[in-house]
C-alpha cells in the first residue's frame, strides 16, 4: 500500500490528541479516543477527517467519552487503492461497526453526523437501534436527494467525467482544496486549512476523496442506492431519540432545503440555525454549537 506520511507538526497545537490504531477489517483504522463517560461518536465527510471535531473533541472530553474515526482512506487510516478497497457505503457502514465493536462501544452511543457521516451514522443505527441514545446532526443528509434537487456542478463532474476527476481530484487535488476554500463561511486559517488538506498530500492518498463523489447515490442505478434507500425508507425509527440538530445556513450543498428535510421527518428535534456559518459549521461556529451539544446532552440524560 502506497502512501505518503502526514505531517502533523505544523497544526499538532491545534489537534493535541492521542492517535490511535484498530485493525478493521484487515486495514488499519484510525481514530481520536478522549475522556471518559457516555460515548459521543463523532462521523466525519468528504474530504474532512478527525480534525474537524477537534474543538468539539475539547469541549466534550471533560465529561464524556469523545470518539472520532477517520473512515478508510481519510485522515491517519490507511489509504489503500481502489482496487483493494470497495469504496462504498457498505464498506463505511462494515468499518464503523467493526470499530465500534472493538472498542466495546454496543450501547448508550450519541451520534454526531456531518456530511457523508449522516448516511454512514444513520446506516449503522438501523442495524440496532437500541444501540442509540441520541443523534446530533451537522449539515448532512440520512435520506435520497430531494425529489427536484439538482446536484452542484462539480460534484456531477466527478461523478460523471473520468477524464476531468482523475487529474482534477487525484493530480490536482481540487476537491480537497476547493473545500478548504469554499465550505467555511468565515474561512479557514493557514495553520486549519493545513490540517485539513495534510491527509491528501498525493495522488495515492486522494482516493477516498474521489471515491466518495462517485458513491453518492442518485439512482436505482448506483451501488450504493439500495443501502442508502433503506436507511432513507427506514430513518424513523430513530424518531423517538434526541435529536440536535446544528445547521450553516450558508452551506451550498446540504442547504436549508436538506434543513427542512430533516424537520418534517423529526418535528420534535430541538434546531439551531447558524446564518453566518457554512457547511464546516464546526469551524464557522464551534463555541456555540460546542455549548448548545454540551446542554442538549445535559438536558437528555441516559434512561
Amino acid at each position: 500500500m502506497k502512501t505518503h506520511p502526514v505531517n502533523l507538526a505544523p497544526f499538532r497545537h491545534i489537534y493535541p490528541f492521542t492517535s490511535r490504531y484498530a485493525d478493521v477489517n484487515g486495514l488499519r483504522m484510525h481514530y481520536i479516543d478522549e475522556g471518559r463517560g457516555e460515548p459521543v461518536v463523532m462521523l466525519h465527510g468528504n474530504p474532512t477527517w478527525s480534525f474537524y471535531f477537534r474543538k468539539l473533541i475539547q469541549g466534550l472530553s471533560g465529561r464524556y467519552r469523545a470518539v472520532a474515526p477517520d473512515h478508510i482512506g481519510c485522515g491517519l487510516s490507511d489509504k489503500p487503492r481502489s482496487g483493494a478497497y470497495a469504496y462504498r457505503l457498505q464498506n463505511r457502514v462494515d468499518d464503523l461497526e467493526a470499530l465500534l465493536a472493538h472498542l466495546g462501544l454496543t450501547r448508550h452511543i450519541t451520534l454526531v453526523l456531518h456530511d457523508w457521516g449522516g448516511m454512514i451514522g444513520a446506516a449503522y443505527a438501523l442495524r440496532d437501534v437500541r444501540r442509540i441514545a441520541r443523534l446530533i446532526v451537522l449539515n448532512t443528509a440520512a435520506f435520497l436527494k430531494p425529489e427536484g434537487k439538482p446536484l452542484p456542478l462539480a460534484l456531477r463532474l466527478i461523478r460523471r467525467t473520468q477524464l476531468f476527476a482523475v487529474p482534477a481530484v487525484l493530480g490536482l487535488n481540487l476537491f480537497a482544496r476547493g473545500a478548504a476554500r469554499t465550505a467555511s463561511a468565515r474561512g479557514l486559517s493557514p495553520a486549519v486549512r493545513q490540517g485539513m488538506l495534510a491527509p491528501y498530500n498525493s495522488w495515492d492518498n486522494r482516493w477516498a476523496t474521489l471515491k466518495f463523489v462517485q458513491d453518492i447515490p442518485l439512482t436505482p442505478r448506483d451501488p450504493s442506492f439500495a443501502i442508502a434507500r433503506q436507511v432513507h425508507e427506514g430513518l424513523q425509527q430513530l424518531a423517538d431519540k434526541p435529536m440536535l440538530i446544528c445547521w450553516g445556513e450558508k452551506d451550498f450543498v446540504f442547504d436549508t432545503d436538506y434543513l427542512a428535510e430533516w424537520q418534517r421527518r423529526f418535528p420534535a428535534a430541538e434546531v439551531h440555525r447558524f446564518p453566518q456559518a457554512g457547511h464546516y459549521v464546526l469551524e464557522d461556529a464551534a463555541e456555540p454549537v460546542t455549548a448548545r451539544v454540551l446542554d442538549f446532552l445535559n438536558r437528555h440524560p441516559l434512561p
